[in-house]
């Protein structure tokens, strides 16, 4: 009787430790497709990044098309909006490594660039957008609850500001608490704590730090 209860506490054991082995097995397999996915992802929006500071630098050597600067960046502005919310996503799912905390990196400086980017057009450009820049608490570093419940609003609150003024803004997030040099250099170049995180900067001069509805945006422009 014994050695049964004891072959049988045995199987169990096996099958356990079986079921386990798959299940860590299965989470890093999707983890590795979601990283590649978004390495994919990233690669091809720093080609188009690259091409956009070319075109940059050509028009800085004489006379251009500002009509056509502004609606390239306003259509790649988007397209990284867009992936944005996929890098969320996955993000949110992250278990087991850290590879997409690396791709978030590269792709907050790709987000950066883009900001700069604009800058510069503003500046040689009768601009009709508005850049709007959303500095906020990347959430694997475990932000308060507090925070998140902020962080949340906020980013309904410009995803529906987005939907509503369309061209007229180019909305670009950031994650602003990874230690990574340049952002930490715009964010001490408008004076940006990280006790204020997060925080909302339009065309470089207004911040925001409480919101309550669209309207108090809509209010800034």
């Amino acid at each position: 009787m014994f050695k049964s209860q004891k072959h049988v506490f045995w199987e169990a054991l096996l099958v356990t430790l079986f079921i386990f082995g798959v299940g860590v097995l299965s989470g890093v397999i999707l983890e590795n497709l979601r990283t590649s996915e978004i390495s994919d992802l990233y690669q091809i929006s720093e080609v188009e990044l690259l091409d956009i500071r070319l075109q940059n630098e050509i028009y800085s050597k004489g006379e251009f098309d500002c009509e056509f600067a502004i609606q390239e960046n306003l259509k790649f502005t988007d397209k990284i909006y867009e992936e944005a919310k996929i890098l969320e996503k996955y993000e949110k799912a992250r278990r087991l490594t850290d590879n997409l905390i690396i791709k978030h990196k590269k792709y907050d400086l790709l987000r950066a660039m883009l900001f700069m980017n604009s800058i510069e057009i503003r500046k040689n450009c009768n601009t009709s957008y508005h850049n709007v820049v959303y500095f906020y608490l990347a959430e694997y570093d475990n932000p308060r609850l507090d925070l998140k419940a902020k962080q949340q609003t906020f980013s309904k609150l410009l995803w529906e500001f987005k939907q509503k003024k369309r061209e007229e803004i180019l909305l670009i997030p950031i994650a602003a608490n990874k230690d990574v040099s340049s952002i930490n250099v715009l964010l001490n170049q408008y004076n940006i704590s990280r006790e204020e995180l997060p925080i909302i900067l339009i065309n470089e001069e207004i911040k925001i730090t409480e919101l309550q509805n669209v309207e108090e945006l809509e209010a800034y422009l």
